[in-house]
């Protein structure tokens, strides 16, 4: 157990400085065309955590996977609300 809690908490690690690197290497205006595209990433982890929370594992595991599933709903939520207003800006103007 030990050696995989490890291992997961190194790829945690690897992910979140891996992402700074990213996020901070992308000019502002891709950014939002980027992150919209993200959605669909936080779509894979919304079933993922239902997954998780649904499973008859430990509470903090149901409980962690029910908070990924919040998360994860509110930056799927925030990203297409976000693409919308991009879309508005560039779209034609009606009188």
């Amino acid at each position: 157990m030990t050696g995989e809690v490890l291992i997961g908490f190194y790829t945690f690690i690897l992910a979140c400085v891996a992402g700074y690197q990213l996020i901070t290497k992308v000019p502002p205006t891709l950014h939002t065309p980027l992150m919209s595209g993200a959605n669909a990433i936080s779509g894979v982890t919304i079933l993922g955590a239902m997954v998780v929370a649904s499973g008859r594992g430990h509470a903090v595991a149901t409980v962690i996977g029910v908070l990924a599933v919040v998360f994860a709903t509110i930056n799927v939520v925030g990203g297409f609300m976000v693409t919308g207003r991009m879309l508005k800006m560039f779209g034609s103007k009606k009188k």
